[in-house]
């Protein structure tokens, strides 16, 4: 990032600690904040921190609604959430911290997750052998559940957070499913 205009989506601890790291070597850092301001959802010290850093600039009541570019990101357009007006600006770099939310609600009971709404999956169903697991079979690796019904990503309980996590539970997944869909087949 070095002498690159980055932006940092999110309020958060994560989004301070890598604007802090990205100003060492970027021209210039500026951190997105959806809500009013950065004191509700980041510690004091890193708040400090980010005002006196010369490089570091803090954009908040605005959303990343676009980007463009050719062989990498050129621009982002930001949208201010009160007005919603967007306006275009360059960027060489975006990274995006801005937590982590299931959003599986829409499942309702149709299969087990935690307190948070992360779903369970494989040995998690299990718990101390009082879990929601009921077949006559261990769950597979990234089975809800529901028998035959897998989840993969960041909507699992206990996954990475990581983009290359997330698309190597897609992949682990599809080889579980036939595995699934044969046994299915099998008479019993």
């Amino acid at each position: 990032m070095r002498g690159q205009n980055v932006f940092v989506a999110g309020g958060g601890n994560s989004a301070g600690q890598a604007a802090m790291d990205l100003a060492r070597w970027a021209d210039q850092v500026t951190v997105l904040v959806r809500g009013e301001s950065l004191a509700g959802t980041m510690s004091d010290y890193l708040i400090r921190e980010i005002n006196a850093a010369p490089n570091v600039a803090v954009t908040c009541r605005v959303e990343v609604a676009g980007g463009t570019g050719t062989d990498h990101l050129e621009s982002l357009a930001l949208q201010d959430r009160q007005s919603g007006t967007r306006r275009n600006v360059p960027a060489d770099a975006l990274f995006v911290l801005i937590g982590s939310q299931p959003r599986a609600e829409w499942l309702g009971d149709s299969v087990a997750r935690d307190q948070w709404g992360f779903i369970l999956t494989g040995p998690d169903l299990l718990g101390d052998g009082d879990g929601p697991w009921r077949p006559g079979r261990p769950p597979l690796p990234l089975e809800t559940s529901l028998p035959g019904v897998f989840a993969a990503g960041d909507v699992r309980q206990g996954s990475i957070k990581r983009v290359a996590s997330a698309v190597g539970d897609g992949a682990a997944v599809i080889p579980l499913v036939h595995r699934c869909l044969q046994a299915m087949a099998e008479p019993v």
